[in-house]
């Protein structure tokens, strides 16, 4: 299956570059993926796939019955750009002003299609169901991931049982194309936003002694909290605060009333997570109340870290080896952006992995230009894993 697979790859190669690119000059923001979830759809019902739409407004959930019994699977893409002006140039540039797939969100959904493709083919060979999920939504908290969950993505259904694990990639610029990352357990961030308002009293620059400056308490806010992350944080718990806003309308000669300070909290353990957000306000609150300030705090709950599943996570890596081999698989680093297909990971085992794709430019720019070679391993791999956990399960 392995040279069957690959040999498919590459003949799906031409269509899944012209799928990303015509997603490419179309992005659609978050919970507004109307003509991305219609190319989608339309693309799984050639195949002959039993078809799901609306799942979560704009979700796709598409069906692959093998004819081999075994598990089901859940492989799953996102769909959603960026409010981002493109910069790169390409003949395929974005047509929408002010947006684009600066995330590589394009090259996951059409990965995903053209790996549908290539089971699609090889369907008497496959164990089990394969369920397709192209998710709406990932850019903005609170993610579509929960809301599809919600619905019942994950519930037994089409005459299968529940998916038995679920796995998605992400593309890396800062790998070669097609060099597969790998990491089990603890593996990317929690993502809550941080909202400080302190209130003081303001006057005139030349009398701060009269009133309370809310500059210079904010200011002691943002230094104070560095100490949550150095001196609270358990040791071997990795986690990040980052304040990346400051606001205060005064002048220079006019003390205001109010400064805000926004920023992210980021970490990759549940509990600290959850202690730190306590630490947080109480920190805020006394800081301020020792320089005769108030402060309102307010955390956001972004989305939970992400763990892969040890097991899973050691069969995508032994069919990495068999794929790529062992000198394009690489131990991936902690990553602390965020993900929500950590919800799935919360409710079944699974594993995320990372794509190369060589690009000079990071993700989230407005010059993201990735490799598109790296759609040939991203569908293939994805097709072959399909098969080989649908093989390694069945008899379970």
């Amino acid at each position: 299956m392995l040279d069957s697979i690959q040999s498919a790859a590459d003949d799906v190669y031409p269509e899944v570059v012209d799928l990303r690119r015509a997603l490419h000059r179309r992005p659609e923001l978050s919970g507004e993926e109307h003509e991305t979830a219609r190319r989608v759809a339309e693309r799984l019902e050639a195949l002959g796939l039993d078809v799901r739409t609306g799942v979560y407004e704009t979700g796709v959930v598409a069906t692959l019955d093998g004819d081999e019994p075994g598990p089901t699977l859940l492989l799953r893409a996102d769909m959603d750009a960026l409010p981002i002006q493109e910069e790169t140039g390409l003949d395929f540039a974005s047509e929408h002003e002010g947006v684009m797939h600066a995330c590589g969100h394009d090259l996951h959904t059409s990965s995903l299609l053209g790996t549908a493709m290539i089971l699609a083919r090889h369907r008497e060979a496959v164990h089990g169901q394969v369920r397709f999920c192209f998710q709406p939504h990932e850019e903005r908290i609170p993610g579509g991931a929960k809301f599809m969950i919600e619905e019942g993505v994950l519930d037994a259904r089409d005459g299968g049982p529940a998916p038995a694990a679920a796995i998605g990639q992400h593309v890396k610029p800062d790998l070669p194309p097609g060099t597969l990352g790998v990491r089990p357990g603890a593996f990317m961030a929690s993502t809550d936003e941080v909202y400080v308002t302190v209130t003081g009293a303001g006057g005139h620059a030349a009398a701060p002694h009269e009133g309370v400056d809310p500059v210079y308490v904010a200011s002691e806010i943002v230094g104070a909290l560095q100490s949550l992350v150095s001196r609270r944080c358990p040791p071997g718990v990795p986690s990040i605060l980052t304040i990346g806003r400051l606001v205060a309308d005064g002048a220079t000669n006019v003390i205001p009333d109010t400064a805000r300070l926004e920023g992210t909290f980021r970490a990759m353990d549940e509990t600290w997570r959850f202690r730190a957000h306590a630490l947080f306000r109480q920190l805020v609150r006394r800081t301020a109340e020792a320089h005769g300030a108030t402060a309102e705090v307010e955390v956001r709950e972004g989305y939970p870290a992400l763990h892969n599943d040890e097991a899973t996570t050691s069969l995508v890596r032994t069919a990495a080896h068999e794929y790529v081999g062992p000198g394009r698989t690489v131990d991936a680093d902690r990553w602390f952006a965020g993900e929500d297909f950590a919800y799935f990971l919360q409710e079944c085992p699974g594993t995320f992995y990372q794509l190369g794709v060589g690009s000079d430019h990071g993700l989230h720019t407005s010059r993201f230009d990735p490799d598109e070679e790296a759609l040939r391993t991203g569908t293939g791999f994805m097709a072959y894993l399909a098969w080989r956990y649908g093989r390694e399960h069945a008899k379970t």
